[in-house]
């Protein structure tokens, strides 16, 4: 099996979850400044789970650079990703709504950490399938930033429910952590 279905369906559902998430974003009523006030959190929200969203979508784009064939192990792992990443837009919405309250952050930060959760499956499937000498397996032989990445995830859910805005600053922690492509994959591919 080829892995560009993968990579076209995948990139369709991620595009679909953007615009989901572009057309909650309302105009503001009044013409003037202040009218755009009240739109700040849900603006701030977007942009936090756009630029999750591209996170992800630049590094499974890396991610299956480096992958030769996919079995059906690797679909349900992608789909299972898909799954969790499709809830993002409810979540924003929420966290938008409530002005980042302690629930929906809690809520949020389920979804990050299932994704994450999905994303590490399917790497490690990956792996399974293409073999021990994959220049999957040479590049991200430690696991560290996606070890680190749940750490600071479930830190973050954990304080959600006192510290809402904690909460957000570690999940924005795992952002920075992952917003340049993973440096792993692009320096094995150079060798390859």
């Amino acid at each position: 099996m080829t892995k560009g279905r993968l990579e076209a369906f995948s990139d369709g559902v991620l595009a679909v979850i953007i615009t989901i998430m572009v057309l909650e974003l309302k105009v503001p009523e009044g013409s003037d400044w202040a009218n755009l006030k009240p739109l700040l959190p849900k603006f701030l929200a977007y942009i936090f789970s756009f630029i999750y969203i591209g996170i992800y979508w630049n590094n499974h784009h890396h991610l299956f650079q480096t992958v030769k064939k996919v079995n059906g192990s690797i679909l349900w792992a992608n789909l299972h990703l898909l799954f969790w990443l499709s809830l993002m837009p409810a979540a924003t919405e929420w966290i938008g709504d409530t002005h980042f309250a302690k629930n929906p952050v809690s809520i949020y930060g389920i979804g990050l950490i299932m994704s994450a959760v999905a994303y590490t499956i399917m790497e490690n499937l990956i792996i399974k399938n293409e073999g021990e000498n994959s220049t999957l397996k040479e590049a991200i032989h430690s696991k560290f930033k996606e070890y680190i990445s749940i750490l600071f995830y479930v830190l973050g859910f954990s304080t959600s429910f006192f510290y809402p805005y904690i909460a957000i600053g570690f999940y924005y922690i795992v952002a920075l952590i992952w917003l340049i492509p993973d440096k792993r994959i692009e320096k094995s591919l150079k060798e390859d």
